[in-house]
């Protein structure tokens, strides 16, 4: 009876931020589910119209909404290699015992607690500007012509900027889980003549498995609605190149003022975004698992 009463108890106390959380989720929810079966747009105000599922056609049939889902794929996947290559290789570096370790490791953790529209500026006006930015000096020094990354390789400069990003919380993880790594079976397979290649591939990186998948579904979740660094650097340009499923959404709704469009685009990237992670759920779950 007491066990019974202290349940119940517990529960009414935590009753009031749990009703608060799913108010907080629920009901941008369901608004955004409403506007999008209106005609509904902000440079008409008070003519609003059933719609139907009107403004699901238009924003599925929409030529941009193709190449933005595409973008959106391969800013995802391009992140995820990168992060994952890279911060392989730092967890490997920064394992091994050198002089300043500590300070370097704070290095290269900072880029994950700078800004969105902070670094996306820093990489636009500092790294990237085909006139007086760094990559610029660096290709006059070699006698090259710059590039203009933002006009001409608009999707992939993107993809390093996030992935610049990401790369500190990848390496934290993948650090974490080498450090856990039990020594002695380095030590056996080094006396049993395997050499660095054959460690890694066979005792490190079976190790580092769940890291990784872990990795890939935080860094996923959050990958398909990149926004600041697209908004900031290339307005979704040139043309649609840049565009992913977050721009193109927002281009409805405050470029286009189309407030029902948008909320249908809304509804079709969290529907993408759920399809996703219960995928890589399953997946990892198999992983882990086995």
């Amino acid at each position: 009876m007491a066990t019974l009463q202290t349940r119940s108890a517990a529960r009414l106390m935590m009753s009031p931020a749990v009703l608060l959380l799913f108010a907080w989720m629920i009901v941008p929810l369901a608004m955004t589910l409403y506007f999008s079966f209106l005609r509904y747009n902000l440079l008409m105000p008070g003519m609003e119209e059933w719609a139907g599922t009107l403004n699901y056609h238009y924003f599925l049939t929409d030529p941009a909404f193709g190449t933005a889902l595409l973008n959106t794929l391969l800013l995802v996947g391009g992140v995820l290699l990168i992060t994952l290559a890279g911060g392989t290789l730092l967890a490997l570096l920064l394992d091994q015992p050198f002089f300043g370790q500590g300070i370097v490791r704070l290095l290269v953790i900072a880029p994950f607690f700078v800004m969105p529209t902070v670094s996306a500026l820093v990489w636009k006006n500092m790294l990237m500007h085909p006139v007086y930015g760094i990559f610029a000096w660096i290709a006059r020094s070699l006698g090259l012509q710059p590039v203009d990354w933002l006009n001409n390789l608009p999707l992939f400069s993107v993809t390093m900027i996030v992935a610049w990003q990401w790369l500190p919380f990848a390496t934290l993880i993948l650090l974490t889980a080498l450090q856990s790594l039990d020594e002695e079976q380095k030590e056996a397979a080094e006396m049993d003549g395997a050499g660095p290649i054959s460690r890694f591939v066979y005792i490190v990186l079976p190790h580092l498995a769940r890291a990784m998948t872990v990795v890939v579904l935080i860094e996923t979740i959050f990958l398909l609605s990149v926004f600041a660094e697209i908004l900031v650097t290339t307005n979704g340009g040139p043309g649609n190149e840049s565009t992913n499923i977050t721009y193109l959404v927002y281009a409805q709704a405050l470029l286009q003022f189309d407030v029902g469009g948008a909320s249908a685009g809304g509804i079709v990237a969290v529907i993408l975004a759920n399809l996703v992670a219960i995928f890589l759920i399953r997946l990892i779950g198999k992983n882990l698992e086995a």
